[in-house]
C-alpha cells in the first residue's frame, strides 16, 4: 500500500513548484521547532543519546530542512556551450540541461542519529520532487514518526487553491527488515539509500538491481597530529570527537597517530580531558558518554577491549562496563590484525598509536579499508597539500576532528565506506536525473 502511494504522489508530486517546495520545507523547519522538546525528549529515550547531544541533532535538523528551502528555488541544472567545436554550429549557442525528479525512494536509516540521518534523506527528497519511503532503525523510530506528524502538518498548512502536497510525498515504515526487503526490489522504487552497516549495505545493493543507489556505511576514522600542532586544542577535540554519544557515529574518532617528538606529552593531555568526562544516564545534562545501544553492543566492545589487552595492549584511562555503559577507553600499543583497529568500533574506544615521517602517517590512515572523514592538525602547509593529495578519504579536516559534519557539505565515503554523497544539493542530484535539451538553429 505505501509503495502504491508513493509511486501515486511522485506523478504529482515531481510537477509542484518550486516556490511550493520551498515553503512547505520551510514550514517544516518551524514545525520540528515548535515540537523541538518532544523530538530531544525521544531521541534521548530510544536512542540513549545523551540531552545536551539530542539537543544539537534537532538544531541542526532544523538548519538542514533551511538549507533544503533554499536548495529548492535554484536546482535547475546548467547551460552547456554548443559551439565549441564545428558540428556544434548547426544548434542554438547553449543546450540547457535540467535536473529532472527520478522517482520515489527508499531510505533506509540507523539507529544513531534518529532524526537527523533521516532528515538528510527527506529534505533533499522533498527539494528535488521526489517522494519517499524512510524505514527507520528498529531501537529509535520515534522521531521519524514526529517528523511524518510535521510533514503532515506542514503540507496542510502550505497548499493553496493552486497546489497541494500529497500525504503519500513522505510515509515512514515502521517495520521489519524482512518486510521493507520486499521493498528494496521493487520496481516502483527507483533510488535506494542506505545508512547503516556495510554488511547491510552491500548486501542491499546487491538485491537492489537496476537500481540508483546510494550508501553511507562505516569508517574507523583517524587523526593525524602532528609535531607543530596545537596540542591543548586537538586533545580536546579528539576527546569530544571519540566519546561523544559514546562514539556511536561513522566519523567518531577511533585512531589517532601522533608525532613521535610530542607523543609523551599529547598523551597525558588525552588521558586528563577523557577523566573529565562523565558517563551514566543520557538525560543527565552533564553526561557525555551514555549507553550504547544495547547489550549486543555492549558485549562485543568489552570483548574486543579484553582481547586487545591480552594481546599485548596497554590501557591507559577506563575500559570498564556497567550495565550498557562503557566508560571512556584510550589504548594504546593495539596491533593492527585486531578487530578493535582495523574494524569498526562504534563505541567509546580511542587508540593511540605513533609515526616518524608525515608519510608514514598518511600510510596507516590509507592501510583500511575504510576511507570516511581524516583529521589533521598541523600548520604546515606543505603537510596539508600533501594530506589532501594522499589520502584515501571522502573529507580531509584540516586541524579539526573527522567527526565534524557540515549539512550543506557533500559527504561519504570512499572504498568500503559507501557510494554516492550526502549533503542537501548533492543528495538532490543523487534523487534526480539528467535531461539535456538541444535546440537546432531554425533562421
Amino acid at each position: 500500500q505505501a509503495l502504491a502511494a508513493s509511486e501515486r504522489a511522485f506523478h504529482s508530486y515531481r510537477h509542484v513548484s518550486r516556490w511550493m517546495r520551498a515553503r512547505l520545507l520551510a514550514q517544516m523547519r518551524s514545525g520540528i521547532e515548535a515540537r523541538k522538546e518532544e523530538f530531544v525528549k525521544l531521541i534521548v529515550e530510544e536512542a540513549g543519546k545523551p540531552v545536551a547531544a539530542a539537543e544539537v541533532e534537532v538544531a541542526r535538523a532544523m538548519n538542514t530542512f533551511h538549507i533544503a528551502s533554499e536548495e529548492a528555488r535554484g536546482f535547475m541544472g546548467e547551460m552547456i556551450p554548443m559551439d565549441i567545436d564545428p558540428a556544434g554550429r548547426d544548434f542554438e549557442e547553449s543546450a540547457v540541461v535540467h535536473w529532472v525528479p527520478r522517482g520515489p525512494v527508499l531510505g533506509i536509516t540507523p539507529f544513531n542519529f534518529p532524526l537527523n540521518l533521516v532528515v538528510h534523506k527527506v529534505a533533499p527528497a522533498l527539494a528535488a520532487g521526489v517522494t519517499i519511503l524512510i524505514k527507520p532503525a528498529p531501537q529509535a523510530p520515534g522521531a521519524a514518526i514526529l517528523l511524518a506528524q510535521v510533514f503532515e502538518e506542514a503540507a496542510k498548512a502550505v497548499s493553496d487553491g493552486r497546489e497541494s502536497i500529497d500525504l503519500s510525498a513522505f510515509q515512514v515504515l515502521n517495520c521489519a527488515n524482512e518486510v521493507v526487503a520486499r521493498a528494496t526490489t521493487d520496481p516502483r522504487i527507483t533510488i535506494l539509500t542506505f545508512t547503516g552497516s556495510g554488511k547491510v549495505g552491500w548486501e542491499l545493493q546487491r538485491a537492489a538491481i537496476g537500481k540508483k543507489v546510494t550508501l553511507e556505511l562505516g569508517g574507523n576514522a583517524a587523526v593525524i597530529v602532528h609535531s607543530d600542532a596545537d596540542l591543548a586544542r586537538a586533545a580536546s577535540r579528539c576527546v569530544t570527537g571519540g566519546f561523544g554519544y559514546a562514539g556511536q557515529s561513522c566519523i567518531s574518532v577511533q585512531r589517532i597517530l601522533i608525532h613521535e617528538s610530542i607523543a609523551s606529552e599529547f598523551e597525558k593531555k588525552i588521558i586528563e580531558e577523557t577523566r573529565k568526562l562523565k558517563s551514566g544516564d543520557p538525560r543527565d545534562r552533564a553526561v557525555t558518554v551514555g549507553p550504547v545501544i544495547d547489550a549486543r553492543s555492549a558485549d562485543r566492545l568489552e570483548s574486543w577491549i579484553k582481547q586487545a589487552i591480552s594481546e599485548g595492549a596497554q590501557c591507559l584511562v577506563g575500559g570498564t562496563r556497567t550495565k550498557n555503559v562503557i566508560e571512556a577507553t584510550v589504548l594504546k600499543n593495539v596491533d593492527r590484525k585486531m578487530p578493535l583497529y582495523c574494524e569498526e568500533a562504534f563505541g567509546p574506544v580511542v587508540i593511540l598509536e605513533t609515526y616518524k615521517e608525515f608519510s608514514q602517517a598518511i600510510a596507516s590512515v590509507n592501510d583500511s579499508q575504510y576511507g570516511l572523514q581524516c583529521g589533521v592538525f598541523t600548520l604546515d602547509e606543505r603537510r596539508i597539500r600533501q594530506a589532501i593529495e594522499q589520502l584515501e578519504v571522502g573529507g580531509v579536516l584540516i586541524n579539526e576532528v573527522p567527526t565534524y559534519r557540515a549539512d550543506q557539505q557533500p559527504y561519504g565515503g570512499m572504498k568500503a565506506s559507501g557510494l554516492g554523497r550526502e549533503g542537501v544539493k548533492y543528495a538532490m542530484q543523487e534523487f534526480s536525473e539528467t535531461k539535456t535539451v538541444i535546440r537546432f538553429k531554425t533562421t
